[in-house]
């Protein structure tokens, strides 16, 4: 244990636990950002590099990734960002569904004034670049809405379940399957729930979340059209 000012210094400020949460925190932050494709072989070598950290706490963070759900890891192979089984995905998409209805629902028993303001205006937002926004932009300001969701709901453990669901990873393997869907349909959506949460309704609510989150699963032509 480090010494600091003449005492002893908590475990977790050690440099390497400092260095080993900050190569876990930016490959996962990398992986969950698409830097990665599915199932791509990660190196040693390369990742040690650029992380800046020795290969020994690269192979005990990618362990952790491996724990979590980020990548796979067999012994004496390199180990791989995941990819999901269609069937996986739709697991995940529909307990998403489930999950984020839950939120919703407390968000609209516990959302303040100065919570429904930021939500409307991450709506505004929305429909204001409907025609100009692009692709990145656009998703952006969806990830944004439901982050707000969940931190309005001030639901820790349901909020925690949800962020292990790594479903956007999933979102992004199945990409290239997607069904276009207008922005204006996106956007009702997305007011729908926002109406239902300034009333204060969660029945509504949940039900708005639930179909948003359905109609994101089957536009990825995942589950029952």
């Amino acid at each position: 244990m480090a010494v600091e000012s003449g005492k002893l210094a908590p475990p977790g400020d050690s440099p390497d636990t400092t260095r080993a949460s900050r190569a876990y925190a930016d490959l996962r932050a990398q992986i969950l950002a698409g830097d990665y494709e599915p199932n791509s072989r990660l190196t040693e070598t390369e990742l040690s590099a650029r992380l800046e950290i020795s290969r020994g706490t690269l192979r005990s963070v990618l362990a952790r990734l491996a724990q979590e759900g980020y990548v796979t890891a067999e012994a004496n192979r390199s180990a791989r960002t995941r990819s999901f089984s269609e069937e996986e995905a739709v697991e995940i998409l529909e307990t998403r569904e489930v999950l984020e209805a839950a939120l919703a629902a407390k968000a609209a028993e516990r959302a303040t004034e100065e919570d429904i303001a930021a939500l409307t205006e991450t709506c505004e937002r929305m429909r204001a670049g409907r025609e100009s926004d692009g692709r990145d932009e656009s998703s952006a300001h969806n990830r944004r809405f439901h982050e707000l969701v969940r931190a309005m709901a001030r639901q820790a453990t349901l909020t925690r379940f949800v962020d292990s669901l790594l479903y956007p990873m999933v979102l992004r393997q199945f990409r290239d399957m997607e069904r276009p869907r207008s922005r204006d349909t996106i956007l009702h959506e997305h007011e729908a729930i926002l109406a239902a949460i300034i009333t204060h309704n969660p029945d509504a609510a949940a039900a708005a979340m639930r179909h948003h989150l359905s109609a994101v699963r089957r536009a990825l032509q995942l589950g029952p059209a």
